[in-house]
């Protein structure tokens, strides 16, 4: 059985169980991370020396970097409905999965260190309006690119790029700031809401 060492409510963590879901993988999960065993233990280090959440075991293989999973996960597992092996289908999911992991990342993680997490060290008012400035920026790309579709970020079915960009957008409307309405965006959180897996692992949790 497979097993994923992490807190559950780490958004990568969600990544990795929410693709468990669209998989129906049976899966076992320890706790690991801020609150449980700490990720510096020697041995986690072992398995991730970058002392970060999740690690992924599929028997002898350990695999860590959470967009690297699930891609291993869907391209081992079945998944090729979640990613496709066609070169430029599958391009426009790693795209999607990249600009999240990159781009859409940086720019909200000041903010929401400061508004969700309540970080003494993220209290900066100029940094939080920028980071919320450039967060919404970047949602923006997504709404008009949602829009575009009418269905998926990287097309009209759902697919792996969902996972993480689908969590982003669980922070976007957890954090509390004045947002901009982004009804593309909106619709969409509507659609990942019917899915089983993103009821399970999708809206539990923001760490």
């Amino acid at each position: 059985m497979l097993k994923i060492l992490g807190k559950a409510s780490s958004i990568n963590v969600r990544k990795v169980l929410w693709t468990c879901a669209e998989l129906n993988l049976p899966f076992d999960r320890e706790d690991w991370g801020s609150g449980f065993r700490a990720t510096t233990d020697p041995a986690f280090l072992r398995l991730n020396p970058n002392a970060m959440v999740p690690v992924l075991r599929d028997g002898d293989f350990v695999l860590w970097e959470s967009n690297s999973i699930i891609r291993y996960l869907a391209g081992e597992h079945g998944g090729s409905h979640l990613y496709p092996a066609a070169p430029k289908p599958r391009a426009r999911v790693d795209q999607w999965m990249d600009w999240q992991a990159t781009d859409l990342n940086r720019s909200w993680s000041y903010a929401f260190m400061a508004l969700a997490r309540q970080s003494p060290a993220h209290q900066d008012a100029g940094a939080i309006e920028a980071s919320c400035q450039d967060w919404a920026r970047y949602m923006r790309i997504l709404d008009q690119r949602l829009a575009e579709t009418g269905a998926h970020v990287a097309g009209e079915a759902f697919t792996l790029a969902d996972i993480p960009v689908g969590l982003s957008v669980n922070r976007w409307f957890e954090t509390p700031f004045d947002k901009p309405a982004l009804p593309a965006v909106a619709a969409y959180y509507d659609r990942l809401a019917k899915r089983e897996g993103y009821r399970q692992y999708g809206r539990n949790g923001s760490a």
